[in-house]
């Protein structure tokens, strides 16, 4: 028993030192701190109106596959979209910007989008600004959460996260979505 006991734990010993060593590709380095400017951490909330129906939709098919209206899901249907944004769900309420970009049926299984999207602000400290998110956006869960992977002007290098929820989706696929989104951005 002690015979196969020593090459046992030398086995055990060296697989503990080859996980706790970096591979080849890999790299860790220490982060300088020369000239980093300082971060602030904004938080936003606005409304998303994306209107697909009428006679002046702010979001049209583009593109389509060949098999996307037998699809249950449309998967393969891209639209392009210049959708306000408001303070408040209601539509009147006071623009804040507009949601410029396109997104896609992505799921065959369950019907989701992959959106890429700018939101350009028009109003207050942050008109010119914008924050642009790509990423899953699984439409009919009550909440969702789409990453920030950029932006502009008061944005600029921005991060963060956007968590998506649906106010109002109706029968002609107009939807009303409230967004809170927190970005950390150059001061």
């Amino acid at each position: 028993m002690a015979n196969t006991a020593l090459p046992l734990m030398m086995l055990m010993i060296t697989s503990l030192l080859m996980a706790l060593t970096e591979a080849e590709w890999a790299e860790s380095v220490e982060a300088k701190k020369e000239a980093t400017p300082l971060e602030t951490v904004t938080n936003l909330q606005f409304y998303f109106h994306d209107t697909v129906s009428g006679k002046n939709p702010s979001a049209v098919r583009v593109a389509q596959a060949a098999n996307t209206d037998k699809s249950p899901t449309l998967f393969g249907a891209l639209l392009m979209a210049d959708d306000p944004l408001t303070e408040t769900p209601d539509p009147n309420s006071k623009l804040v910007g507009r949601a410029q970009g396109l997104y896609g049926s992505s799921g065959q299984q369950e019907f989701g989008l992959i959106m890429a999207m700018s939101f350009a602000f028009t109003d207050g400290a942050f008109n010119g600004s914008s924050v642009s998110i790509f990423g899953k956006n699984p439409a009919l869960h009550p909440v969702r959460e789409l990453p920030v992977v950029g932006g502009t002007g008061v944005f600029r290098l921005a991060r963060g996260y956007a968590i998506a929820k649906t106010y109002r989706f109706d029968t002609t696929g107009d939807a009303i979505v409230g967004y809170n989104v927190t970005v950390t951005h150059q001061s």
